[in-house]
């Protein structure tokens, strides 16, 4: 097993003075915010990032430390043997569904001893994309339904088939790419897993392991941000979304879907979903310009806005070109799904 790693201060020190440097030269050299929105929409954020992050690392290890793993295995096990990914990576998946930062967690834990390969690892991260979709949903679906009504439900359906054709796709590739012994699921031969140990050992180990893992991570999760913040503080994510409307309105849907896809995901998300309604409402659009155009826009926007919010703590739990990779690898999956998904609706319906 693979020590816990010894606490180094040094780099976490440079991490923060950096980044109280590009705040303070943020206010006083660009004026691009304020004192006041710097605690409001900097630290404070920061700070409930950061505590999610260690909550997630704290449910990743308290699995792993109590033996529990290969009882979670068995959820996942059958799709995850067909696609060749073995019982860590179903592990990961299954814990996905309630914490991605510890799904994510254990996925460079597997994959720094020794226990996955790097193909494994890219290709759980992309089906965890399935576990994110439903931990939104709850609050998403009984928000914009009774706004947007069957065009609304029309669009999750879709934005579903999208997520279950990308875990499809992710399994049929493993089956046929990774080697056919790749770590095997073995979930028999341990009816009863090592959760035997004392509760005692697993707060030992994870007292061990948390604190470098968590320095570890705020070494990069904490300048990221600010840059971010700094640049989201400039406008340039609204521009840049701006810009992708108006291109992509403009050469795809009807101009009378412009303001619609403009306001549904370059602002406010509960807003825009407001605005599809009025507008159908109005007559304005029919429900499947409306559909269409709230897919668009979900094209448009989402990964800008995954690039802003997650960023930071992808590039915290694996190493900056790894994280980058992920995201960008993720996102580009998800968009082409979305615009099969939606030009089969177009076709079709």
């Amino acid at each position: 097993m693979r020590k816990a790693k010894p606490i180094r201060y040094t780099p976490l020190a440079v991490s923060l003075l950096l980044s109280v440097t590009l705040v303070i030269v943020s206010i006083y050299g660009f004026h691009a915010t304020s004192r006041v929105h710097v605690f409001s929409k900097l630290v404070w954020p920061l700070i409930r990032l950061m505590l999610a992050i260690s909550a997630g690392l704290v449910a990743g290890e308290i699995i792993e430390a109590s033996g529990w793993t290969k009882r979670i295995a068995v959820i996942a096990g059958p799709l995850f043997r067909f696609g060749r990914l073995g019982q860590h990576c179903s592990v990961a998946f299954t814990t996905a569904f309630i914490s991605g930062v510890a799904s994510n967690a254990m996925l460079q834990d597997y994959y720094k001893d020794g226990k996955i390969t790097r193909s494994q690892l890219y290709l759980t991260n992309l089906a965890n994309q399935l576990p994110a979709f439903f931990a939104h949903l709850p609050t998403t679906f009984f928000m914009v339904v009774p706004i947007t009504r069957w065009a609304g439900t029309l669009y999750f359906l879709l934005t579903f088939i999208a997520a279950i054709l990308r875990m499809a796709c992710v399994l049929i590739y493993g089956h046929f790419r990774l080697p056919k012994d790749s770590f095997a699921l073995d979930v028999v031969s341990s009816a009863i897993p090592q959760a035997a140990k004392e509760f005692r050992t697993i707060l030992q180990n994870l007292w061990k392991k948390f604190p470098a893992r968590l320095i570890t991570m705020a070494v990069y999760v904490i300048p990221i941000y600010v840059v971010v913040f700094i640049l989201n503080s400039m406008n340039v994510f609204e521009m840049a979304r701006d810009w992708l409307a108006r291109f992509i309105t403009t050469t795809f849907i009807p101009m009378e879907s412009l303001s619609l896809v403009v306001l549904s995901f370059t602002a406010e998300f509960a807003s825009g979903f407001a605005a599809a309604g009025a507008l159908m409402d109005a007559g304005v659009i029919t429900t499947k310009q409306t559909v269409l155009a709230l897919i668009i826009g979900n094209v448009i926007a989402a990964p800008i806005r995954t690039l802003r919010h997650q960023l930071p703590w992808y590039v915290g739990v694996f190493s900056p070109r790894m994280g980058l990779e992920l995201l960008l690898m993720g996102q580009g999956f998800r968009v082409v799904s979305l615009i099969l998904v939606g030009f089969l609706y177009y076709v079709l319906i």
